[in-house]
């Protein structure tokens, strides 16, 4: 049966599980389904809309990880997550064979490729046929060589671009207009300056018609305002989620799912006043 994001009544919370050994925040990285579990059970009893679970870190430098450690990383947690939840679940990956695994089970698939993988062309397929929601997120490279990419002389209006053409793969597949989100890909490829760039100009990336994803929790752009250590980063990523909904931003991606839920509806209220 197909369920329906609640996508403009209110800005929806993703709740970050990651299921890894060596994600950039160390608080995020659960060690085993239980753990991953009870995670989830407190991001819904903090106001998460969706848990968005991946296997494979996709910080600079990451390692690869092969399609069946992850499958074996993601699975047991999703199945557990699904029993357990009503949130919708979302699986973050960009390979074709862990989101059919996962299809049955979850809601959308998170792609940080925007569908320009070696398996995009079957993701996409998979996506279309089963009605799921897919993010389509900006990214050059690959994780481990996405910096040696951040160069632009218009970020904005190349980025816009670069979506527009993850929109055209995504629909070229059968993935209706409905089921598509996109996300600018704070930090990937990106510097400091990029990323701030593209907050200012949410306004004409939410214009094109899909709902936005923002993903910038913890990030290292943040380090002029709260320092090196992502922990100490709570409040400038509070303040730049707050600037983000209010510049359009319709789901925003956190570590921190109850101090997104007090600065979305706080932010919302404000916009509905």
């Amino acid at each position: 049966m197909t369920v329906s994001l609640p996508i403009g009544k209110k800005t929806l919370i993703m709740g970050i599980i990651n299921v890894t050994p060596d994600s950039f925040y160390g608080r995020s990285r659960s060690g085993g389904v239980e753990e991953a579990a009870e995670k989830a059970l407190r991001f819904e009893d903090h106001g998460a809309d969706i848990i968005d679970i991946g296997g494979e870190s996709t910080r600079p430098g990451s390692t690869v990880v092969s399609v069946d450690e992850e499958i074996s990383r993601v699975m047991p947690v999703i199945e557990e997550v699904k029993k357990r939840t009503h949130c919708f679940i979302s699986v973050d990956t960009y390979k074709a064979p862990v989101a059919r695994r996962a299809a049955d089970l979850v809601h959308m698939v998170n792609d940080i490729s925007g569908l320009k993988s070696e398996t995009s062309a079957d993701l996409a397929r998979i996506v279309a046929e089963k009605d799921m929601y897919i993010v389509l997120m900006h990214m050059r490279g690959t994780p481990q060589s996405m910096q040696d990419f951040a160069r632009y002389t218009d970020v904005y209006s190349q980025v816009s671009e670069e979506l527009d053409e993850s929109i055209h793969n995504a629909a070229a597949a059968g993935i209706a207009k409905e089921r598509i989100i996109i996300d600018p890909g704070i930090g990937f490829a990106k510097k400091a300056e990029h990323n701030l760039s593209l907050l200012k100009h949410l306004p004409e990336l939410r214009s094109k018609g899909y709902p936005v994803l923002i993903g910038l929790s913890r990030k290292s752009f943040l380090k002029p305002y709260s320092g090196d250590d992502p922990e100490a980063r709570l409040v400038s990523t509070v303040a730049a989620n707050a600037i983000s909904i209010f510049q359009g931003a319709d789901i925003i991606r956190v570590h921190d799912v109850q101090e997104a839920f007090e600065t979305a509806r706080l932010v919302d209220d404000i916009k509905n006043a």
